[in-house]
């Protein structure tokens, strides 16, 4: 079984296509925050959809889908790359119209299109593992080791900045993770000063 989550309208042949709205091409609709009704799953894919939740509901969903995945499942995810935005948005200028420029331009990549919370590298990673998975590997656009993974994103690109992708694709696996020391202290401070605990 493979599963598609936060599809929306784009739907996947050979797929269980969930999204919480009845769009067509949706197999299951189902609020995945929530949990969802799965188990021995293959693969699981998202693209563009975690930055829609609550830090601590995408917590929970990756927890939820290391449940869900067999022992050798992959979770495949592909969301905004906060060091992008960051690099090419917003830089120390000297001028004032620049400054606002950079502000509004971050802002909007953060709140625009109903985002929620972003991601680097560093923090996905941190927070797959806590959620027990023991592998996670960056990957670049439509390619995989899995056949199954590949050439399924389907999002625009936008130009590398400084080198850093504008699209963070990750695939994790394995059970047995845990969570860095280092992930504890600014997620309870994130946590308590946006009232999601």
């Amino acid at each position: 079984m493979r599963l598609h989550i936060g599809s929306g309208p784009h739907h996947l042949d050979g797929w269980v296509n969930i999204d919480r709205d009845p769009h067509p091409g949706v197999d299951q609709v189902l609020d995945v925050t929530t949990g969802f009704p799965f188990e021995n799953v293959a693969f699981i894919f998202a693209e563009h959809f975690i930055e829609h939740l609550h830090y601590a509901d995408a917590a929970s969903l990756f927890r939820e889908c290391r449940r869900a995945l067999r022992d050798d499942g992959v979770l495949r995810l592909s969301t905004p790359n906060l060091d992008w935005v960051w690099a090419s948005h917003y830089r120390r200028v000297l001028t004032e119209e620049q400054q606002v420029l950079g502000a509004f331009g971050i802002n909007r990549a953060f709140r625009g299109w109903g985002h929620q919370f972003l991601y680097n590298w560093g923090t996905l990673s941190a927070t797959l593992r806590a959620a027990g998975f023991a592998e996670v590997v960056r990957c670049s656009y439509g390619e995989s080791e899995h056949p199954e993974l590949r050439g399924l994103e389907s999002h625009e690109q936008n130009p590398d900045f400084d080198s850093l992708s504008h699209i963070l694709i990750v695939e994790a696996w394995g059970r047995g993770g845990t969570a860095p020391g280092y992930l504890a202290e600014p997620l309870e401070w994130y946590l308590r000063d946006t009232s999601l605990s």
